[in-house]
């Protein structure tokens, strides 16, 4: 029996990067999505997401194509819940609970446009310290507060390029 192992192109080097966004996404979102996932899986990033429909399946399916690798975290208990793009599905059972691990997980954080759910991994991320880049997402202030550090974008390889850069993985290469 043989048993072929796919190296990543760094493989101690390596940035994880989700890419999060809503279940529903327009086709522009998904476009931008599946465009994205594939430019972080060719800059060598393994890509993390909530592991199931909409811009998560649209990212994995462009990290796929470029021969990435994937990781699902599910908000329930049932592995078969995953896109078929991902990978490595992970079962948590916590639900939305489950977008903290998502943050905990990423190195940066590519963030197409979405709803409240994207909203609570973005002030995940903030909060934890993780970079953000946005594209057609959420714009958050708060009068009185300092101005908050997602990084807006207007396409979808720039938005890798930025994720790329911000990922310590990849600021350690450089």
């Amino acid at each position: 029996m043989y048993v072929m192992v796919r190296r990543l192109k760094s493989p101690d080097a390596n940035s994880i990067v989700a890419v999060i966004g809503g279940s529903a996404p327009t086709e522009e979102e998904a476009a931008a999505a599946e465009a994205v996932g594939r430019a972080l899986a060719e800059g060598g990033a393994v890509l993390v997401c909530g592991g199931r429909g909409g811009v998560m399946e649209a990212a994995c399916r462009g990290a796929k194509s470029a021969g990435g690798l994937t990781i699902g975290i599910l908000p329930g208990t049932n592995r078969g819940e995953a896109n078929p793009y991902v990978d490595i599905p992970i079962v948590t059972g916590l639900g939305e609970a489950r977008n903290a691990i998502i943050m905990r997980t990423a190195q940066a954080v590519v963030a197409i446009g979405g709803s409240y759910g994207t909203l609570s991994e973005i002030a995940f991320a903030l909060l934890f310290g993780v970079p953000v880049v946005g594209l057609g997402t959420w714009e958050v202030r708060r009068e009185g507060h300092p101005d908050v550090p997602v990084v807006y974008v207007a396409t979808p390889e720039e938005a890798a390029e930025r994720a790329l850069s911000l990922a310590p993985a990849h600021r350690r290469r450089s």
